[in-house]
């Protein structure tokens, strides 16, 4: 007999699933700060971000994100910070809001959308050759952000050790992290996400915390 992993059931209030993209948004914007910092993520964090981002049309909603809540539980935590219930990170913050500010700008702009869309099709290829954390995938992911995202004037500024940053493949690691905070981003808008929301309807994304 194997042992099997049990999936979580999935999220069935639209809180829940607006509370489970915006944790997404958030674990990239913790995981940039760590590697800024310290050149060091939280691994399984990492492949969820990742692999969330190659999985551009999931055969459910719960299958972006690996099926347990615990895949984004760095990004649950920051969320709670985001809705008062936690010491907020001031860095962690400015990332998450400005990945969401990048996505609605994204939105606006169909012929990026297409051309981002090329260019993840090309690297779901490269996935399935390589897996899909390998560094030649999010080199690749890391230009997708570079060549799209960052010709936008209000660019994300990724503060940390000039050392890290500099070093080999930091920056595409940091590009890549970026570019699934704009995955997400656009998941938590698909269902009904929107900015309002955050300050207006806290008390139900609360809710949804509590019971994931």
């Amino acid at each position: 007999m194997t042992d099997s992993v049990p999936i979580h059931r999935a999220p069935e209030s639209p809180a829940a699933r607006q509370a489970i993209a915006l944790a997404g948004v958030f674990q990239a914007a913790h995981l940039v700060d760590e590697l800024a910092r310290t050149g060091q993520v939280d691994s399984r964090a990492w492949d969820t971000q990742i692999t969330a981002t190659l999985e551009t049309n999931p055969p459910t909603f719960e299958s972006i994100y690996g099926g347990h809540p615990n895949n984004l539980r760095l990004g649950l935590e920051t969320l709670e910070a985001v809705l008062g219930r936690r010491q907020a990170n001031p860095v962690v913050m400015r990332y998450g809001f400005s990945l969401m500010l990048l996505m609605n700008k994204l939105r606006t702009q169909p012929d990026m959308m297409d051309a981002l869309g090329t260019h993840l099709t090309r690297i779901q290829g490269q996935a399935e050759h390589f897996g899909p954390t390998h560094e030649n995938v999010v080199a690749s992911l890391g230009e997708a952000y570079q060549q799209t995202l960052s010709t936008f004037k209000n660019r994300i500024v990724v503060q940390g050790d000039p050392s890290l940053l500099q070093s080999r493949m930091m920056p595409e690691r940091v590009r890549a992290c970026l570019l699934s905070g704009i995955r997400f981003g656009l998941l938590w808008h698909q269902q009904g996400g929107r900015r309002w929301k955050l300050i207006f309807q806290r008390g139900s994304l609360k809710r949804a915390l509590d019971t994931l």
